[in-house]
Formats: C-alpha cells, sequence, structure tokens
C-alpha cells in the first residue's frame, strides 16, 4: 500500500494531473499539496475539503464505494463524511448536488452530472469543480461544518438536492424535515464497514445564506412537491430546495453535523457557521499552512515536494473530532458524554489501528503532541465508557476489522513519547491495556479484542482454524492465527517495557516472557514462521510463500514483524549471515541496487490488494513497513537505505501516486518519516531508527511543551539517487555512531546531521549500533 520516492528516480515518474497541474514554488506549502493523488487505483483517498483532524471532509462522490475515483467522470453529491484511505465503503453521509429545473428523479445514480477533470481543481481546505450542467460548485470546510458555494445559471429553478437516504455505507433509517424557508435538517442511521456494525446516527443542519422559493421532499421514488416532512428505512429520502438565479446566481449553504443530536448540530453551526464562503476558505487554508509549516524541507525536486507536502496533508486528515463545541460526544456505550467534564480534552474518533500504529502514531506524536495526547485519551475514554479497548474503530462503534492486537502499541507509544503525563493518566492506560492482554471481551459485547487469548495464554500461540464461524461481525483472529501471534507477542512486548516504567515488576516480567511467544510459531523444518491448529500442529503449506494464517500476507512478509527482539529473530534463522541471505532475496537486493524503480514496480509485490502467494516484499501494505529498516540489526545500514529509496519511486504525484489504501494516513506518514531519515522501528516504544534523508535539509518546529528545545534540523548536505549511503553522523556537532535515537535523545537535539557518498561506509555496523532488543 505504500512507498516513497528520490529526487532523481521520481523524475521519471507520473506527472501532475490535469487537474492539478504542477504550480510555481510560492513559498506557501499548501500550494505544493495535490489532494488527488491517491484518487485512482485504489488509494482511496478524497479530494474535497477538511481542515486538519476536522470532523467533516466535504467531498465529491463519483460511485465508487469509498467515494471518489479520479477514472469516473459524473458526480453524484457532494457529502459531509469520508476516511482517507480506507479498502470498504464508510460514510458519504448526505450527498448533496446541484441542478436545475424540475425534480423527477430521486436516485443519485441517475441524477449524477458530468464533469471534466479539466476545470476542476483541489487544495488544502478548498475543492472546485465546474459541472457539465452549467453550475460551479465550491467546497469548504470548518472543524465541524462543511460550506459549499454554487454559481447557477440565470434560472428560477436552482435546486439543492439534500440526498438523505443514499450514502456509502447502509442506511438503516433517515429523517429530512425543512425547519423554515433556509434551514433543512436530517437525521441519518447506518452501519457498515466491510460487514454489517453496529448502528450510529448522524444529525445535520444545513443552513442557506438566502430563503429559497420552494422546497420539497421525497421518498424512494415519489417526489412531493412543498412537503416538509419525510422518514424512511432502507429506501431514498430527501428534500430538495430552489432558488431563483435569475439575478443573484450564487447560493452558499453550511452543513454542520453532529454524533449526538440535532441539537450537537444546530449548537456546531451556531459556533462555526454564519461566515462566507471566502472566509471559511481563506481561514482553513491558513489551518493548513500553519500545521505544514512546521516541516520545512529544502532541496530535492519540485515534483519530490509536492509529493513530500501531499504525504504530510494526508497524515493530519485523521483520526477526526468527534465531540461537539459544548464537548458531547456519543460514546461506545452508545450513550452522550462531555469530555469537558470527563478531563478536558478534545474527543476524537476513527481508529484505523491495526495500520496506524506503526507510522502514523508516531508522526502524530512527534509533530502534534497535543492533538495526540487528547487521541490517546479519547481511546482510553472508550474503555471506560463500553468497558474494552477498540481494535478498528468508527464514528461510535466498533467494527472489528483486522486482527492482532495493535491498540496496545498505540497507547503504549503515547506513554513512551511522554503523552499521558496528567493524574493518573498512564496507569488508566495501563489498566485497560492489561485487561485487554489478559482477557477476552464478554460475549454480549461488540469488541473481539484479543479474541484469541484463551489459546494463546495457555499454549502461547493463536491457532488458525480453518472456516470457524464468526462469533461477532468482522475478522477473526482465528481466521490469521500465525500473524495474530506474532501481534500478541509485539503487544506483549511494549506492555511489558510500560508496566516495568510504572513499577509493575510481576507483570513486567510475565508480559516480557510472553513477547518471545513468537518463537512458538518458528518451523525449525521450514525457517520460517508458521500457522498451528487448535491441536498445535503446523498447518497449511510448508512453503513461506503459499503459507495460510497470515493477515494479508505470507509468512515470508511477516518473517520480520519481531521489533522487539530481532537479535533473536535472525538467531532463530542461523545467524546474521543468514539473515542477510534471506533479506537479500527478500528485497531482490541485487536487481534493486541495478534498478531501483524497477524493481520497486516489477519485482517486488505491486497490486492494491495482492497480498498472498508471494515471497517479495510488499511496500503497499503494512506488515512490511518496519522491514527495510532489518538491515540496520543486521550490520548492513545502507541497504536500508537502497530498499527505503527504492520503495520511495512508488509515491508520484499523480491520481496513481499511491499503490494501495493509504489507511487513514498510514502509508502517507511511512513516506514522510522516511524521507526525513527518522523512522519508528519498534512501534509501541520511543526508538527511531535512522536512514538517510531525501532533502538536503529539513526544520521541525515542535511542540516547547513536549520538545523544550522547540526546533530539530536534520541535514544531508549533497543527498541525492547516486550519494545516498552515509558516511558519517554528528548530533550536535559529536559524532554519532548508531543508527538509532530515542525520543529523549531527539528531545534535547538541536542538530543531526548525515554526511553522505556514493558508496557504503562502516557507519552504523559497530557492536552496538544497532536499536537494542526489548529485554
Amino acid at each position: 500500500m505504500g512507498g516513497l520516492a528520490v529526487a532523481v528516480l521520481l523524475g521519471t515518474g507520473l506527472g501532475a494531473p490535469a487537474a492539478q497541474a504542477a504550480a510555481p514554488d510560492t513559498g506557501r506549502l499548501t500550494d505544493l499539496v495535490n489532494p488527488f493523488i491517491g484518487t485512482e487505483n485504489e488509494g482511496n483517498t478524497y479530494p474535497g475539503a477538511a481542515v486538519p483532524f476536522g470532523m467533516v471532509q466535504f467531498s465529491p462522490d463519483t460511485g465508487h464505494n469509498t467515494g471518489y475515483d479520479y477514472s469516473e467522470n459524473h458526480i453524484r453529491g457532494f457529502s459531509t463524511v469520508h476516511i482517507s484511505g480506507v479498502g470498504c465503503g464508510l460514510g458519504g453521509d448526505l450527498p448533496v448536488l446541484p441542478t436545475t429545473g424540475d425534480v423527477t428523479s430521486t436516485d443519485n445514480a441517475a441524477y449524477a452530472a458530468e464533469f471534466s477533470h479539466d476545470d476542476e481543481t483541489a487544495s488544502p481546505g478548498y475543492y472546485r469543480v465546474g459541472l457539465k450542467t452549467g453550475i460551479d460548485a465550491e467546497l469548504s470546510a470548518t472543524k465541524r461544518t462543511g460550506v459549499q458555494r454554487y454559481t447557477f445559471p440565470a434560472t428560477d429553478k436552482a435546486n439543492v438536492l439534500i440526498n438523505a437516504g443514499q450514502s456509502l455505507h447502509k442506511t438503516l433509517h433517515t429523517e429530512v424535515e425543512i425547519l423554515d424557508n433556509r434551514t433543512v435538517r436530517t437525521a441519518i442511521t447506518g452501519s457498515g464497514f466491510c460487514q454489517d456494525t453496529k448502528a450510529y446516527t448522524l444529525n445535520t443542519v444545513t443552513r442557506f445564506d438566502r430563503p429559497f422559493t420552494a422546497s420539497g421532499t421525497w421518498k424512494g421514488d415519489k417526489v412531493t412537491a412543498g412537503a416538509k416532512a419525510s422518514a424512511a428505512d432502507a429506501e431514498r429520502n430527501g428534500a430538495y430546495v430552489r432558488f431563483d438565479t435569475t439575478k443573484d446566481r450564487t447560493v452558499e449553504a453550511t452543513t454542520a453535523i453532529s454524533y449526538v443530536d440535532a441539537k450537537g448540530a444546530d449548537l456546531n453551526l451556531r459556533a462555526e457557521g454564519g461566515r462566507s464562503f471566502d472566509k471559511v476558505r481563506r481561514a482553513a487554508t491558513a489551518a493548513w499552512e500553519d500545521r505544514l509549516d512546521d516541516v520545512r524541507a529544502q532541496g530535492g525536486s519540485p515534483t519530490l515536494r509536492r509529493t513530500f507536502y501531499s504525504s504530510l496533508y494526508r497524515s493530519f486528515l485523521a483520526p477526526n473530532i468527534g465531540s461537539d463545541v459544548d464537548g458531547r460526544y456519543t460514546g461506545w456505550d452508545q450513550k452522550t458524554h462531555r469530555a469537558a467534564a470527563d478531563g478536558g480534552f478534545t474527543y476524537y474518533q476513527n481508529w484505523s489501528l491495526w495500520d496506524t500504529y506503526r507510522t502514523q502514531a508516531q508522526l502524530l506524536s512527534l509533530l502534534a503532541p497535543h492533538e495526540s495526547r487528547d487521541m490517546a485519551l479519547s481511546v482510553i475514554q472508550i474503555d471506560k465508557d463500553s468497558g474494552w479497548l477498540p481494535k478498528w474503530g468508527y464514528g461510535t462503534v466498533e467494527t472489528n476489522i483486522m486482527t492482532g492486537d495493535p491498540v496496545t502499541p498505540f497507547l503504549t507509544n503515547a506513554y513512551q513519547q511522554g503523552l499521558l503525563k496528567g493524574t493518573g493518566e498512564a496507569e488508566d492506560a495501563y489498566r485497560a491495556l492489561k485487561k485487554n492482554a489478559d482477557g477476552v471481551p464478554p460475549a454480549d459485547s461488540a469488541p473481539v479484542g484479543r479474541e484469541a487469548n484463551k489459546e494463546y495464554l495457555a499454549d502461547g500461540f493463536a491457532p488458525y482454524i480453518k472456516d470457524r464461524a464468526h462469533v461477532k461481525p468482522g475478522d477473526s483472529d482465528y481466521d490469521h492465527g500465525a500473524s495474530a501471534t506474532l501481534e500478541y507477542a509485539l503487544s506483549d512486548a511494549m506492555l511489558g517495557q510500560m508496566a516495568r516504567d510504572l513499577g509493575h515488576e510481576a507483570d513486567a516480567k510475565r508480559y516480557t516472557e510472553r513477547a518471545q511467544n513468537y518463537r512458538k510459531i518458528f518451523d525449525a523444518s521450514t525457517g520460517f514462521f508458521r500457522a498451528r491448529d487448535a491441536s498445535g500442529a503446523f498447518t497449511g503449506p510448508a512453503d513461506p510463500a503459499r503459507s495460510e494464517g497470515f493477515h494479508e500476507g505470507t509468512s515470508w512478509q511477516y518473517q520480520w514483524l519481531v521489533p522487539q527482539d530481532l537479535p533473536g529473530m535472525v538467531s532463530l534463522i542461523g545467524g546474521t549471515d543468514a539473515a542477510n541471505e534471506r533479506l537479500d532475496s527478500f528485497f531482490a537486493y541485487d536487481q534493486l541496487v541495478a534498478d531501483p524503480a524497477r524493481t520497486a514496480r516489477e519485482v517486488w509485490v505491486n497490486g492494491p490488494y495482492d497480498y498472498y502467494n508471494a515471497d517479495k516484499y510488499n511496500p503497499q501494505n503494512e506488515p512490511d513497513l518496519i522491514a527495510p529498516y532489518t538491515y540496520l540489526s543486521t550490520g548492513q545500514p545502507w541497504k536500508t537505505t537502497d530498499v527505503v529509496h527504492a520503495a520511495l519511486t512508488l509515491f508520484t504525484d499523480a491520481p496513481t501516486g499511491m499503490t494501495g489504501n493509504d489507511d487513514l494516513g498510514t502509508m502517507s506518514a511511512w513516506n514522510v518519516l522516511s524521507s526525513i531519515g527518522v523512522f519508528p522501528v519498534q512501534p509501541g516504544t520511543d526508538t527511531w531508527g535512522l536512514s538517510t534523508p531525501v532533502f538536503e535539509r529539513v526544520d521541525l518546529t515542535l511542540d516547547r511543551r513536549y520538545y523544550p528545545r522547540g526546533k530539530l534540523t536534520v541535514r544531508a548536505p549533497g543527498t541525492s539517487d547516486s550519494d545516498r549511503y552515509i558516511q558519517s553522523a554528528r548530533a550536535d556537532g559529536a559524532a554519532y555512531g548508531k543508527t538509532y535515537l530515542t525520543t529523549e535523545d531527539l528531545r534535547g537535539l538541536r542538530d543531526l546531521s548525515f554526511t553522505v557518498g556514493g558508496t557504503p561506509s562502516r557507519w552504523g555496523t559497530g557492536a552496538d549500533a544497532a536499536p537494542p532488543a526489548l529485554k
């Protein structure tokens, strides 16, 4: 699902799309962002308007199940909720569309408006398209509202269709009410995300800048002029409002949303509405400029800079604010809570934890620590509200998508990065994590947690039980017992470290011992991890490229997912020489050195959902995100740079510029961190691996509340495709020979400088240079 790019190699990539032609470097970082990257070939990003971490993502839907696909040329509506880079239909609530003439169709697939990318543009916080119906549509956003401006032809039948009954997910019940001649309220209850989930309700209120001249509603196929309200279950339902644009051709409207109730939507509208479209657009752009300005990269080609800043932009799209302006939010117990009263924090939602715990969580802890703290507190609050921690949460519900125990490294990362320093916060997190690590959620609760924990705790592994019936909706750890075992063991290691830091010595010893359970699924006869069945016997094909029981991958791709103990893993497979030989085969290293870009695209695994039957590196998907950094632990750190820089070529400044789902910024964060040269090699800890940056200089502005120096500069003068090997490194002027830093190192550091050259060196090969195993 991901990759990055070096300046020279990127020059051979696809150019910018027509809708986002390369702009001159104005000095504004928002001008370098191309929101269309990833909107084709199942990157599943969206080009519409949002502010950082905003509740609203106002974007066009073209018929693709996740919203927008660049290859399609009709827009069905502009809807308020989108999740960047997901693999299943989610969001798309309340698609609105401007039309002219009589309202006869109620299906947005039928009344969809044709458009051309030649008449479409997008930038952070702003989207515009010229519809071939003769209407221009513009979108912008605040935290909790979407703002729209339509420019119609001169007509007395200028309509805005407000479609409550069609979303990207399954709608269960919808209500529409025209409150007065400027205001329309809706309530949309739905479920879904790869399967049915518990229902959630989104409330909206849309306020127009002038009275409409007529209105009506529809239900099913029937349009009723003058009707003020309509309710429906699983059928089409909506309202239309009409304007006379013979003199004033523009219509503006603001839509506020709330996951709590109609009152919440109204309060959000009152607090964030009432401004003109142009003022909202300027504020949204300013918010993005301020966010992006914390990372100032120098050097590199224009394409490299656009790709980098577009990835940085996508990294700040989620998680999303879930609380209304009054602090209320709907918890996972489906009751109303107030964040301000329950700890004084902003409540966030949308947790793609299996993905984000590996890259995006760490990037946000570095660049947005205040928000990251609130995100961690929100996850802890989910346990307080509902009784269990999340796995993959959307809005107010658990989906149970993906497997393992991703919430543990997510929260231990927050702890290790120093984000949980309030009274009792770390212990609150630890209590919830301990419950999660040592048990299984009750049968009558939605989460599956560590579903195979009973067997794991008894036998040291999660069994792979083929065709086992799912007890709860979502994915099952039993379907992926081998990879679930690796993920449980990783999480145990991170929790053991946290337990020791907090003084829970007995727990620390127990979890640290459990972190060695990865050894329980190592098959010495094949030299690879392998699934075990309920009886303990190895099962599935012995060929590691054809293995079973691994979620979205093979044994080849999961073999390095032991960041807690790479020395132990290396020993299992025969020592450092054997490990490097296997790594070289996995990355097709000889071919890669000869032709990096071609190897990345033609030899490695490619295709957005190509997970299985392969013995090569998959740069598109989460299990392999850390794998290139394994060479830091096998005495050949220069090969990490070779692999990372080849993987960078997979990101281009084009709609196809991502080779798989972005998964709420996971792959984008991989791009950003690897481009800077500082990467979280042990997710859930405070350890950052080092590789050659692709920019000559990057200046990071850091929050002084967490990083007292407030600045960090990473330098690599002369870095290029040819001169990409670290010859030496200096930390604040002192020679530095290790291949990693800790967060504490970063807090005291002002300047990290690399000297680079055209051939590998002995830098980073000393006995104590590698990231240490967790003990």
